[in-house]
């Protein structure tokens, strides 16, 4: 938990900062997670468990779209064991640092299709309402393949119940007029940060 805090606060900053410019999936967040607790509970202010987070599949799309966009580690680098020929036909060995980027390949219409660089959370739900998962090397964002993340599982938990929790307990709006830059480095924070007004929501 220790190991992915800052990664988790990159992710979740540039997720606040996409749902409150993008006010009709914030909609459909407060819906779906209406639809998740029983009727007494939708007006009072509360935390959700691991249970009901589980059931939030749009919530799920909407991080997944977020961590596409912005990826909290922006560009890695592998270096091959032996010499080996990729896919694409290049030599590599071991003297080599093989350099990708995943927020560059985050926005590549080859890999995602002419709306790349639109916004859009349904693109990670399926037809019978599942959450999609993407192949590994098209979502580069745990890694891939035998190296994914052993923690991603709790990532998403972590990062759905912080989510969940500040958008049904909080109406938040953003500062106008503040810029937001990303700033590339081995963690993609916002440059001048996130400025926004909070106000609870229920007494």
């Amino acid at each position: 938990m220790v190991a992915g805090r800052d990664t988790t606060s990159s992710g979740l900053t540039w997720f606040l900062w996409l749902v409150l410019t993008h006010r009709e999936v914030e909609v459909k967040i407060r819906e779906e997670l209406k639809a998740s607790i029983p009727e007494e509970a939708v007006e009072k202010s509360r935390l959700f468990n691991v249970e009901e987070l589980s059931k939030l599949v749009y919530l799920h799309a909407v991080l997944c779209e977020a961590l596409r966009l912005y990826p909290p580690v922006p560009f890695r680098h592998k270096a091959p064991v032996k010499r080996d020929i990729l896919s694409s036909g290049h030599h590599v060995h071991p003297k080599m640092k093989i350099l990708f980027s995943p927020y560059a390949m985050g926005r590549m219409e080859s890999i995602w299709g002419k709306d790349f660089l639109e916004f859009r959370p349904e693109r990670w739900i399926s037809e019978r309402g599942m959450v999609k998962h993407d192949p590994s090397y098209k979502f580069l964002v745990f890694n891939a393949g035998p190296r994914t993340c052993l923690g991603k599982e709790v990532t998403f938990t972590q990062m759905k119940a912080v989510a969940a929790a500040i958008i049904h307990n909080y109406d938040i709006q953003v500062v106008e007029g503040h810029p937001v830059v990303p700033n590339v480095s081995i963690i993609l924070y916002m440059k001048y940060g996130l400025m926004v007004m909070i106000n609870n929501r229920w007494p």
